[in-house]
């Protein structure tokens, strides 16, 4: 069991057979480093293997724990490199590593592994172990305070040396989780980082950490800027890469060999496409049926409720098994974000009463979105959320399966945010969207965009980026989504009203 400190620096000490064959590899890609600096050294495991490895270079190690100081000193004393070491008591987030690096001669061999923690889980330990808080990526406000600005410490600390050996040749080999060095490589390439060139060399984190989590080593090497992709090796010791990364326009793309020979397929999508319904308070929104007019909530209480507001609902576990029985409903207290509460105590008072009864949960919850809304606010929520007909898909799963849905009773079913849709009025564009998007070409190319270990694989942005006028060409059904399109831009009612997305069902604005 990690404790509370061990958790708040992410510290998973590197162990020295890892270490040693880390430098093996480094040593058969033709680095030959004259100076070898381990910003956050621990025990000493990696400057232990690189005096082993790199018998002339100096070795220069820090960390914030003088523990680790005192270890990693006698490691090396014991080792019998002293003379061409120095290890000392350093806080990573207050030193200026630029000067620090710029001081030193020599070919440059940045070594180690960074603590595996994100600042959330710091900040939820009350921690101190943190960079000053800035808005790294750009994100929007509603993004930063739903979860996408929450990032591994050990990315802010690669993207700062990445940034400190800028236009210098140096080589850096650091132990992170994938999708971290992932993302450290996109600022890179994005904002002119010189990454001469990269690659990733996967590891068995639960064999030499004990932790489930994707990991690799990071190698690349700076100085001129270099082609914006990065090889992906099995393990350490892999000769040829299993597949190659790298940045197509503003985002990653998993496989750019696989991608290239259907990028014709991305392009502006004429949909714009949603994400379920979210509230926080599943114990109480989320319920079961008991009887006609009467549901039961995940705390096992039974309450008679006003069935105009309850609808069926489904999640990503049962999209991705291709389960469309909902066996489950959501209360929707609201038809758009924003809208007032109050006319649940008029209009619905044994929902408003069962809400009311509830109150200090929805009070509770920890999401900043919630503060200065009506009461029992949601979100994902719209005249798009009450559409009859949808195609929908997990974005926790691959390889996506993507669900036609159609009205249970009469009643629109709803998707939880872990989900995302499209809404149609129309069950015959519905039904031909679904097949294109579960069409093979359109598979590949969503296999080529979306990477396994990602939490959320799929997501808005990529769903964005399908072209559908080629996906219909690709299959030969063009003629077919054509057809079902322009059914709807005809119909009466659009031509009424060309605005509401239930008519225009969900399409774009620009159609």
């Amino acid at each position: 069991m990690k404790t509370p400190d061990k958790i708040e620096f992410g510290d998973f000490q590197t162990p020295l057979a890892l270490a040693r064959e880390v430098c093996a590899l480094l040593l058969r890609q033709g680095v030959e480093p004259g100076v070898v600096v381990e910003p956050t050294c621990g025990v000493g495991a990696f400057l232990l293997a690189a005096s082993e490895t790199f018998p002339k270079a100096r070795l220069l190690g820090w960390d914030i724990n003088p523990d680790y100081v005192r270890q990693a000193s006698a490691a090396i004393n014991e080792a019998g490199a002293t003379g061409r070491a120095r290890v000392g008591r350093l806080d990573f987030f207050a030193h200026d590593w630029e000067t620090e690096l710029a001081a030193l001669g020599g070919e440059l061999l940045l070594l180690g592994n960074p603590p595996w923690v994100t600042n959330a889980a710091v900040s939820m330990l009350n921690g101190t172990n943190l960079p000053t808080k800035r808005n790294l990526h750009g994100l929007r406000g509603i993004e930063a305070r739903t979860g996408k600005s929450n990032f591994d410490i050990s990315e802010w600390m690669l993207i700062q040396l990445i940034r400190a050996v800028r236009g210098r040749n140096a080589s850096l080999a650091m132990l992170c989780k994938t999708a971290t060095a992932r993302k450290a490589l996109r600022f890179a390439w994005q904002n002119d980082g010189r990454i001469a060139s990269a690659s990733l060399y996967r590891i068995d984190a639960k064999r030499h950490f004990g932790a489930s989590v994707d990991a690799c080593l990071l190698l690349a090497r700076t100085g001129q800027p270099g082609p914006l992709e990065a090889p992906v090796f099995d393990q350490l010791t892999a000769a040829e890469p299993r597949s190659t990364f790298g940045l197509a326009g503003r985002d990653l793309v998993a496989d750019i060999r696989v991608y290239r020979k259907l990028r014709h397929l991305e392009g502006l999508c004429p949909y714009q496409w949603r994400s379920g319904l979210k509230h926080d308070c599943g114990s109480v929104m989320e319920l079961e049926a008991a009887g006609p007019g009467f549901f039961r909530n995940k705390l096992g209480q039974e309450f008679g409720l006003e069935s105009d507001f309850v609808f069926p609902l489904l999640k990503c576990s049962d999209l991705a098994k291709g389960r469309v029985e909902a066996r489950r409903f959501v209360l929707v207290p609201q038809r758009r974000v924003n809208e007032d509460t109050g006319y649940l105590e008029r209009q619905a008072p044994q929902i408003w009463r069962y809400l009311d009864s509830h109150r200090r949960l929805f009070a509770d919850r920890k999401s900043s979105i919630y503060k200065n809304r009506p009461a029992f606010a949601i979100f994902g929520v719209g005249d798009y959320a009450f559409a009859p007909w949808k195609v929908a898909v997990s974005g926790l799963h691959l390889p996506p399966r993507f669900v036609l849905l159609g009205p249970v009773d009469n009643r629109p079913v709803m998707l939880d945010d872990t989900c995302y849709f499209l809404p149609f009025a129309s069950e015959n564009e519905a039904k031909v969207v679904a097949n294109l998007l579960n069409s093979p070409p359109c598979q590949r190319f969503i296999a080529s965009l979306t990477f396994g270990d990602s939490k959320r694989p799929v997501t808005v942005d990529l769903l964005q980026r399908l072209n559908f006028a080629a996906l219909a060409q690709e299959t030969g059904l063009t003629r077919a989504w054509q057809t079902a399109r322009n059914a709807v831009l005809s119909s009466a009612e659009y031509q009424a009203n060309p605005q509401p997305e239930l008519v225009l069902a969900g399409a774009a604005r620009n159609d």
